[in-house]
């Protein structure tokens, strides 16, 4: 276990560390101590190591993660898990503001509430909230998956392109394009997995969700409109 004092030793010094595990590596537990709310801790990592932080972040934890499991026993600022390729972010508490945002890959777990904007402009990751998750979450989320144990904000999925959308609560109100859609068997086997993965199936069963997607107003084509043009 590699174990590091980051109000000791600074944040660049624990980056620059992290930014030098190129490849496989047998450094590959770290535990991070004292973060005390410090912005960009972990970010950029691109090796698979599994790396504890033990407290409360800043803005951009985890930020471009790839390969990493990155485990936050604490809450996280704005941006956790930004821009994600692959690998895992685990926040033991709650999330501010565009958790996993524009995330390509990977999965978010998130075992309290996300603050608005969760998965905005997603482009492949997983996310998995086990708490609620604020207004105009999901808007312009292209692909990947967001599972939401609790209740869900205003203007879900607004301007929606292909992401799947699953809550189990309740839905303040959906944003322009997003509406409700059949629940197949296809999309009960994807919820029963990433219930799993996000530590959350002792909790909910695929059962007790709803799923919202696009409508495909907005960015398709209408040969009824081709006149129009």
């Amino acid at each position: 276990m590699q174990s590091f004092d980051l109000g000791k030793d600074g944040l660049r010094a624990l980056n620059s560390a992290l930014h030098a595990l190129k490849g496989q590596t047998n450094m590959t537990a770290w535990e991070v101590i004292n973060p005390k709310g410090a912005h960009a801790i972990a970010a950029g990592v691109d090796a698979p190591v599994d790396i504890t932080v033990r407290g409360s972040t800043g803005y951009y934890c985890a930020g471009m993660n790839k390969q990493a499991t990155i485990r936050i026993k604490g809450s996280a600022g704005p941006g956790v898990a930004e821009n994600m390729m692959s690998g895992a972010v685990i926040v033991d508490g709650d999330a501010s503001q565009y958790a996993g945002a524009t995330g390509r890959g990977g999965l978010l777990v998130i075992k309290g509430n996300a603050s608005s904007r969760c998965g905005i402009s997603m482009k492949g990751i997983d996310i998995v909230v086990h708490g609620n998750i604020g207004h105009m979450s999901c808007f312009m989320a292209q692909s990947g998956n967001i599972v939401v144990l609790g209740n869900a904000g205003e203007a879900l999925g607004d301007s929606l392109y292909e992401a799947r959308i699953f809550v189990r609560g309740t839905v303040k109100s959906l944003g322009a394009d997003c509406i409700e859609k059949e629940m197949r068997d296809e999309h009960l086997l994807i919820l029963e997995d990433l219930l799993r993965r996000g530590e959350a199936d002792a909790k909910a069963k695929p059962e007790e969700f709803r799923r919202y997607g696009s409508a495909r107003k907005l960015y398709n084509f209408n040969i009824d409109n081709a006149s129009a043009y």
